[in-house]
């Protein structure tokens, strides 16, 4: 297999769907807490649903050590060294379906799981989850929705199948229309409060700055070592998603929907590393080999590939996903600012995430 194959495997080797119920609620807390959990999205927020899904005879790599090896121990189907954005709330999925990517010239056979299909599976289900089943309209509405990560897969495959980027701009309206549309359809269906994240600095992992690696020094950020054109890329798209989310709030003035600054958070973290635990210029990977960046397509993290002593010192785990201790700098810029607007409450959120951080204030000048 060619290492192109490897590299688009592996990005395909992702969730399709989360959704989490049932987080303990103390009866003593205000009423405005939310009842549960319901995420949609892709690697960044799967525990463990594609590992589900997989052959047991031929399981993925992110099955296998030392992937889950910093808090649980073991793999359990996360894509990072331990916990994931969401767990401190409390994999190739794509917004476009498979038919619009191919239309466009885009390889994703190996996963349908768009984010309509995601929705689609969870209208069948959602009727299970209420009790009787015509209060699924209340139980949505103490629900917290998360609305990705998506988007960043459909933006992946072609990068990484040698489009032009372009063409890759011209599908950002797609992409944005796909997650208005969701949004709207729950909406409809009685959800009330969503978390919408925008794309991470693409231009600052691993597997991008490997591939798009050059001796042209200008298209490098000089303070972190990033690609640019690809954080201006991921920039166009969180412009495009904030406006729309803008006209959202318009239309539906009694819904609350915040947007998760997942770019600027993850900057911050390769533009002072030090000032959040650190190492310098943490762009390669804990989990890999060959290349600057400690990164090979060729050589994927579970595959046999030497890891680092101490993942906390990295914010890059395995070419695509970030460290649990990234995660957990995200979940808290999320949940105490600044990098949630418009800001919510965290008061009924766990206090796991706050005992399990310093008290470091993550709105220092970007």
């Amino acid at each position: 297999m060619a290492s192109s194959d490897i590299l688009l495997h592996s990005l395909t080797l992702t969730s399709f769907l989360l959704i989490l119920f049932a987080v303990p609620i103390d009866s003593h807390r205000p009423r405005r807490c939310y009842e549960s959990i319901i995420s949609f999205g892709d690697s960044i927020a799967d525990t463990g649903n594609l590992l589900i899904l997989s052959d047991p005879n031929h399981l993925p790599h992110f099955a296998l050590p030392p992937y889950g090896e910093t808090f649980f121990h073991f793999p359990t189907g996360r894509h990072s060294d331990g916990r994931l954005i969401i767990d401190f709330i409390v994999a190739g999925a794509t917004a476009l379906d498979i038919s619009c990517l191919k239309g466009k010239g885009v390889p994703s056979d190996i996963t349908n799981v768009s984010l309509g299909v995601q929705l689609n599976i969870f209208k069948e289900i959602l009727p299970s989850l209420c009790s009787p089943p015509s209060d699924c309209s209340e139980f949505l509405s103490r629900s917290l929705i998360l609305m990705g990560e998506i988007g960043g897969n459909d933006y992946n495959y072609p990068f990484f199948a040698g489009k032009n980027v372009d063409e890759i701009r011209e599908m950002v309206p797609l992409v944005i229309n796909v997650i208005s549309s969701a949004i709207r359809e729950l909406v409809d269906m009685g959800g009330r409060t969503f978390l919408v994240p925008g794309n991470f600095p693409i231009g600052c992992s691993a597997a991008y700055l490997t591939m798009y690696q050059t001796e042209n020094m200008e298209k490098y950020d000089p303070l972190t070592g990033c690609l640019k054109w690809l954080n201006e890329f991921a920039e166009h798209h969180n412009e495009r998603l904030q406006i729309e989310l803008n006209r959202l709030r318009k239309l539906y003035p009694h819904v609350n929907i915040v947007y998760a600054d997942y770019y600027n958070v993850v900057l911050r973290l390769f533009q002072d590393p030090i000032e959040f635990g650190f190492m310098n210029r943490p762009l390669s990977v804990c989990c890999g080999a060959g290349g600057p960046y400690n990164y090979s397509p060729s050589r994927l993290c579970g595959d046999g590939v030497p890891y680092c002593d101490n993942p906390s010192k990295y914010v890059n785990w395995d070419g695509f996903h970030l460290t649990e201790h990234a995660y957990r700098w995200i979940a808290k810029g999320l949940l105490k600012g600044p990098y949630a607007d418009p800001a919510f409450n965290s008061y009924c959120f766990d206090s796991k995430l706050q005992n399990s951080s310093p008290d470091k204030d993550m709105s220092l000048s970007l």
